[in-house]
């Protein structure tokens, strides 16, 4: 049909973004200063020497420096061949940085930045004599001297000559050092044409590079333990020392969260569909529970970092895993630590009266969140997350054919729903309070709380609209919308933007068909990130659509690639009901697109799907893996619509715009609305 001929052309992987094997080299030059001549040696087409030379008694850090751009934010151990250089050891002090905006003579992070001590700032090298090549590692050459990293998340280097005076006579600021070439051994996931098991591409050529700068974003998170370049914070564990996992950060903190991986842990299952980096974390975690059920967030601080909600989070992410892999046995082996969060350590700090998850009790007034916030009482997220953990729990206790286990935590989601629409809705705005401990006069609405109490069904249609609706007017800015509404918890509460939560903001403006304030909300977020330096996606925006927390925010954030889960969940509108896509949902939302198509992968194979529209006709070409089922629906709002299924009308049901085109087995299928 002349509705699908449109979407043959072209091909996904021209959008791929990372590396396309290890070996990572510069790009450009952007600048130098001082001595230094043929800084073009130092690009892939470049011949001869780059010479660096600074003579003895120049005060100038600048006397000879060279800046370079490797093109892309990458991740991994930088490698120097030094050409040769004079015999008294000059140094080569080394600045790393995600962006430009703080590139200068330190790096936008060290290890030092989270209490090592090593690296004031840079990476320092005394240069030998006789050619060699130099590989960044992580510690010192003599005791406390000339230190370095190891491992840079950046985009940015900056080369200069020049000694720290405590690395004297180890290191010298001045003399000549030659460099024949330089380069990156990239540690990230390395994602190639062959590596994707899902792909998506649709009209909007900006949407379609959100959902590649998300997966790539992910790669780089994705690494493999080494207590050499793990948070510092006494996040080494031998646990999981040489297992690959999905950090937080490639450039800092790199610890494995378990909150990130509810975003991230999806990126990963919709990208490569490979479940390991995510079990990994979470069957460690569970080993390092609390004997009251708590579980931590990560290994930082030996496992004991107090947050209250993330729990809840490996309770959601555990349910993902074995939804979106199909590994049902792994969710048997985790299934006695879940019951231990949710019957032990919640209905530990819960309030009797009002059946609420109140922090405080238990001596949890000190417990922090995804973003240490100084919470307190009854809070809208913990209780809102609390509901969806119980949906995620009774659905894994029910693939268990646990169903006594399924009941009663259904049952409890449904009690705590209702006590937080008595208790904490504000029907002045329209929203859900924050907290029933909020200060008077300081009423806040969060995203969070209200995004979540719309996933998880905890507001109706009439107050999912409402809130979303006065968020939307309240909290709207150029770089997304702002997680709080006033500055109350924080100074720039009603600025700052965090894309982990405004995935979830999303989702749930999708759920309540407010279809144009969500494709509104993905183009404002995600273009503003991929717009500007460095291409991937950050960890926090803050006033202005600056980075939150300056050159320290993390610019390649696991939990910011949600823009990866809307568009194939959405868009695509592929969603898995049972483990392992052996049953799902097919359910496209157009919005102002005209075609999209893709690719999910499931324990059976691939299900793919093209769809396009012209005029008032729509089309879709579904291929289903043999053993899966999918239920499909296709938008048909108005009358005297007709869907046909491979080429025979049916009587489909209609509901919310959308007509049932049937439950459709193994094979091709195509679905018409005329």
């Amino acid at each position: 049909m002349c509705v699908l001929a449109q979407v043959a052309n072209g091909s996904w992987s021209q959008y791929i973004v990372g590396p396309q094997n290890r070996t990572v080299v510069p790009s450009s030059v952007l600048s130098i200063a001082g001595n230094v001549t043929n800084p073009e040696g130092l690009l892939p087409n470049g011949t001869g020497n780059t010479v660096l030379y600074r003579a003895e008694g120049d005060t100038d850090t600048n006397a000879s420096a060279i800046t370079i751009d490797f093109g892309i934010n990458t991740v991994g151990f930088l490698s120097i061949e030094f050409a040769g250089a004079t015999d008294n050891t000059p140094g080569i002090r080394l600045a790393f940085s995600e962006t430009k905006q703080y590139l200068a003579n330190t790096s936008d992070f060290t290890r030092s930045d989270n209490g090592d001590t090593i690296t004031p700032g840079t990476d320092q090298i005394a240069v030998q004599a006789s050619p060699y090549t130099w590989t960044d590692t992580n510690g010192c050459q003599s005791g406390t001297q000339v230190c370095a990293d190891g491992l840079h998340g950046f985009r940015y280097l900056k080369i200069y000559l020049d000694a720290l005076e405590s690395d004297s006579p180890l290191a010298q600021s001045y003399g000549e050092v030659q460099i024949s070439s330089i380069s990156l051994n990239y540690t990230g996931y390395l994602g190639t044409p062959d590596t994707y098991a899902g792909w998506l591409e649709c009209s909007d050529f900006q949407l379609t590079h959100f959902w590649y700068d998300g997966a790539y974003t992910n790669e780089m998170t994705t690494d493999t333990v080494r207590a050499s370049d793990v948070d510092p914070r006494d996040a080494a564990s031998p646990s999981l020392e040489g297992k690959t996992v999905l950090f937080d950060g490639a450039k800092r903190d790199r610890d494995p969260y378990v909150g990130d991986l509810a975003v991230s842990g999806r990126t990963e299952y919709l990208t490569h569909y490979t479940g390991t980096p995510a079990l990994n974390i979470l069957a460690d975690l569970a080993a390092h529970q609390r004997a009251d059920g708590w579980i931590p967030p990560a290994s930082i601080n030996n496992y004991t970092l107090p947050l209250f909600d993330y729990p809840l989070w490996w309770v959601v992410s555990t349910w993902d895993y074995v939804l979106y892999t199909g590994d049902v046995p792994t969710g048997s082996s985790l299934y006695p630590a879940l019951l231990s969060v949710l019957d032990a350590f919640y209905p530990s700090v819960t309030n009797t009266t009002t059946l609420l998850l109140s922090k405080g009790l238990s001596n949890t007034g000190s417990y922090g969140d995804y973003a240490f916030l100084s919470r307190s009482a009854e809070v809208t997220y913990y209780n809102a997350l609390y509901v969806h953990a119980l949906q995620s729990a009774s659905s894994l206790a029910s693939a268990l054919n646990h169903s006594d286990d399924a009941s009663r935590w259904s049952a409890r989601a449904s009690n705590v729903s209702d006590a937080v629409n008595a208790n904490l809705w504000d029907p002045s705005v329209g929203a859900y309070f924050d907290s029933t401990d909020t200060p008077e006069g300081m009423a806040r609405h969060p995203m969070d709380g209200n995004a979540l109490a719309v996933l998880g069904g905890v507001a109706n249609q009439s107050r999912a609209e409402s809130a979303l609706g006065y968020l939307a007017n309240a909290t709207a800015r150029d770089w997304g919308n702002a997680f709080m509404d006033d500055t109350s918890l924080v100074p720039d509460g009603d600025q700052r933007v965090y894309a982990f939560l405004s995935y979830f903001d999303i989702g749930a403006r999708f759920r309540a068909g407010l279809v144009e304030s969500a494709f509104d909300e993905v183009r404002r977020l995600w273009g503003w990130m991929s717009a500007r330096d460095p291409g991937t996606f950050w960890e926090g925006i803050g006033e202005g659509g600056s980075l939150y927390e300056q050159g320290y925010t993390s610019m390649a954030h696991g939990w910011s690639t949600g823009v990866v889960g809307l568009l194939t969940e959405e868009v695509l509108g592929v969603k898995p009901l049972e483990p392992g896509y052996e049953r799902f949902e097919v359910r496209p939302v157009l919005g102002d697109l005209q075609w999209a198509r893709g690719r999910v992968m499931g324990r059976f194979g691939g299900i793919e799907v093209s769809w396009g529209v012209d005029g008032g006709a729509f089309a879709l070409n579904l291929t289903i893996p043999t053993g899966s089922v999918g239920e499909v629906m296709v938008p048909a709002d108005g009358d005297g619509k007709t869907v046909s299924v491979d080429g025979k009308v049916i009587n489909g049901t209609v509901d919310g715009g959308y007509a049932m085109a049937g439950e459709l087995e193994g094979g091709q299928h195509l679905i018409t609305v005329n």
